[in-house]
């Protein structure tokens, strides 16, 4: 008897137990991570870490904290302003690099020099020049996100086929529409990395700032409140803080994956 299952439906079930495998590996990671945390910090093994069930359980409460989720709307408010100025200035910039090569090599020595600059270094400075401090936080932002932005759309650019630019530019499409056309659509992909890679930093900058300004709204001004306790409490309350700021980083960044994947399935293939 001939089996009635699409070839379709065939192709999915491996992909599907695939999937599950996948998941299954990465439940067993986290339980195992979890188990080996509650016995080193029950059994007292490693000093001042605070059993797993006791910091989740105060994790969960945070949820409905309403001083804890005042802060956390802080911190995503200057990050969700900082990333999209920063593509902003970081892509056009990086069009402009990958484009005219002259340009490139006249700002190649100021790229480098301050593209390793620390950004927390530049704290003093820009609360100098920035007020009141929700500015300079963007500004700092700005300044850290755009340089893998900047990096990932000028290698795309570079990256771009020839022959697609010159086929434009036989057709007499001028530097504008070959860009626009071409380079853009090409580099699109490298670009959507580089703002993945910028979403951690802005929020770890932003929670950087936070606490070392002190006296800040946002989650940083609630890690210091929470590490000035006493004892245990205090450590349960800082963990908790951190594996908030740790979600949010893995939220963000699988939604972005996923968005990328969804947009630009044809480089996949």
């Amino acid at each position: 008897m001939m089996s009635t299952i699409s070839p379709a439906r065939r192709e999915r079930v491996p992909l599907a137990r695939a999937k599950l495998l996948k998941i299954s590996r990465h439940a067993a990671g986290v339980a195992g991570f979890l188990l080996a945390w509650q016995i080193l910090g029950m059994w007292g093994l490693v000093k001042w870490l605070p059993p797993a069930a006791d910091t989740l359980a105060r994790t969960a409460q945070l949820a409905v904290d309403p001083d804890f989720l005042e802060d956390l709307g802080g911190t995503l408010i200057t990050a969700a302003i900082g990333l999209p100025l920063a593509i902003l200035v970081a892509v056009p910039i990086g069009l402009l690099l990958g484009t005219v090569p002259v340009v490139e090599e006249m700002t190649r020595v100021f790229v480098e020099f301050l593209r390793p600059i620390p950004s927390v270094a530049l704290i003093p400075l820009a609360l100098f020049f920035f007020q009141p401090e929700i500015n300079a936080k963007i500004a700092l932002i700005v300044f850290s996100a755009s340089w893998p932005i900047l990096i990932n759309t000028l290698y795309g650019v570079r990256d771009v086929d020839p022959v697609g630019k010159e086929t434009l530019r036989s057709f007499g499409f001028g530097v504008g529409a070959v860009i626009w056309r071409v380079s853009l659509p090409s580099a699109a992909p490298f670009i959507a990395t580089g703002v993945r890679l910028a979403a951690s930093i802005t929020l770890i900058l932003a929670i950087s700032v936070e606490y070392i300004v002190g006296g800040s709204s946002g989650i940083g001004g609630f890690l210091i409140e929470a590490s000035t306790g006493i004892g245990m409490d205090a450590m349960i309350d800082v963990v908790a803080v951190l594996l908030w700021a740790g979600a949010i980083g893995i939220v963000v960044n699988t939604l972005l994956m996923r968005a990328e994947r969804r947009l630009f399935r044809w480089r996949e293939a």
